[in-house]
């Protein structure tokens, strides 16, 4: 079988890209216009409108509802959210754990939406399980697993190796922690059965046209410009491309393999029934799924990002990433070493200099934004967009501050990435150091993180 490369992504090429809709056909007004046509900006223009359904709500989208990150991601629907320690630090620990518990909420209302509007996007809640195959790994994994607990998950189980190989036979697997919070879903699916559900509430999608320019009130494309009140910049790794946003958010490249489907002797042998969604401790880590037809996607970073801010067109991933994948899927499941690997993809997400999701609205503007979830985006994205609505009621008087709007993640201020090339040496560095640090801790047997990886991670501003 010859490997599919790019063509937008797997989930894609299974569901077929959706019918185009118009492009925007001249100037308009709206109430609101939201730029970008992904989780961020779709799931926001759903909890507006039904919040108030007179609100003229215009969602402008440079390619196709669900192009970037929302049709190219691993399915995790879990409730992991970028810059929680740093919001404690900030603002309180007792802060962070709302913020944590609103992420854990998250998760079920996903579920919940997706069911009540019909939308088949796969969804199994099986958990996120997190391995560790290594002492260092374990170590961390212990850390990890008390610092979530210590945030507020009280029903997050720690597992040893038999408990972890009764759900997940990972080869050479020693523990891992597993937390009910997490879901596997089909990204395509939700994306295209959300825009239909937003559409059906009576919101205006313009596709092909994209937005080069925001400012108060206006959101300029080539074909005419949107003037609103509110303009909500929705647009995660592809903020780079908008006038003077080359470096807000650095687009971080992420890669993925799915195999073709695997037989019922090779499940029998991997297990896996309860279809948890799986990552490990690596700091090169990986995230993989069981997916709806027995498939295994997996991903992780390959090239982890282009000079320049540049973004791909078509997600076509680089041989040696996809080789690279294969060893890591391999190096867990040994008994897949002659499958083979049916597509490979990659897509951008979006990080901010300090690696902080957050949602701002700037009252004096009406300008608006969310996102850098660096990764967690499926059900951060949610959150974010129900906040997003929060504070443009608060804002516009009809509603007051609510538990969304004074989460710590609120009107976070970030400074921008360096210039290049120093942006595209300290991300290559970084990644350098994480791959030598895995290696390291794989033939050396430490249960001491490498003090490279420590360093990438303070130099970085990860941690």
């Amino acid at each position: 079988m010859d490997t599919v490369n790019g063509g937008i992504s797997f989930w894609y090429a299974q569901e077929g890209t959706p019918a185009p809709r118009e492009p925007l056909p001249g100037d308009a007004t709206a109430d609101v216009c939201v730029v970008g046509g992904g989780y961020t900006g779709l799931w926001t223009a759903y909890y507006l409108k039904k919040a108030v359904p007179f609100l003229n709500i215009t969602v402008l989208e440079a390619k196709f509802c669900g192009y970037g990150a929302s049709g190219r991601n691993g399915g995790w629907l879990y409730n992991g959210i970028a810059g929680r320690a740093r919001y404690a630090a900030r603002h309180g620990h007792e802060a962070a754990v709302r913020l944590q518990k609103a992420m854990n909420d998250t998760v079920s209302e996903v579920v919940e939406v997706a069911a009540a509007e019909g939308i088949d996007a796969d969804i199994h809640r099986g958990g996120v399980l997190e391995v560790a195959y290594t002492p260092a790994q374990l170590t961390r994994l212990k850390e990890f697993h008390a610092v979530e607990t210590a945030f507020g998950e009280t029903d997050r189980e720690l597992l040893g190796a038999r408990a972890t190989a009764a759900r997940v036979r990972v080869t050479g697997a020693v523990g891992s922690s597993w937390t009910p919070h997490g879901a596997r879903l089909h990204p395509a699916k939700l994306v295209k059965g959300l825009a239909a559900a937003v559409e059906a509430l009576g919101v205006t999608i313009h596709e092909s046209t994209p937005v080069t320019e925001i400012r108060p009130k206006h959101a300029v494309t080539p074909y005419g410009t949107v003037r609103a009140p509110y303009v909500l910049r929705c647009t995660e790794g592809f903020t780079a491309t908008l006038k003077g946003l080359k470096r807000a958010w650095l687009p971080m490249n992420s890669s993925m393999i799915v195999t073709a489907p695997l037989p019922a002797a090779v499940w029998d042998d991997i297990g896996w029934t309860g279809r948890e969604t799986l990552g490990d401790m690596a700091h090169a880590y990986m995230y993989a799924q069981r997916t709806a037809d027995d498939r295994i996607a997996l991903g992780g970073r390959g090239v982890p990002y282009r000079y320049g801010s540049r973004t791909d067109n078509d997600g076509r991933t680089q041989p040696a990433t996809v080789e690279a994948l294969r060893d890591i899927l391999v190096r867990l499941f040994p008994a897949l070493a002659g499958t083979p690997v049916a597509h490979a993809w990659s897509g951008v997400l979006g990080v901010p200099r300090d690696w902080c999701a957050g949602v701002t609205l700037d009252r004096s503007t009406g300008l608006g934004w969310a996102g850098g979830y660096v990764g967690s985006g499926v059900a951060a994205a949610n959150l974010a967009a129900r906040t997003l609505r929060d504070l443009i009621q608060q804002d516009s008087g009809q509603a007051g501050p609510t538990d969304l709007t004074t989460l710590p993640w609120v009107n976070h201020k970030v400074r921008n990435w360096e210039p290049e090339p120093l942006r595209w040496l300290g991300v290559q560095a970084m990644y350098a150091a994480y791959r030598t640090a895995d290696r390291q801790e794989a033939t050396t047997h430490t249960a001491r993180t490498p003090r490279l990886a420590t360093l990438a991670d303070r130099v970085s501003g990860r941690h």
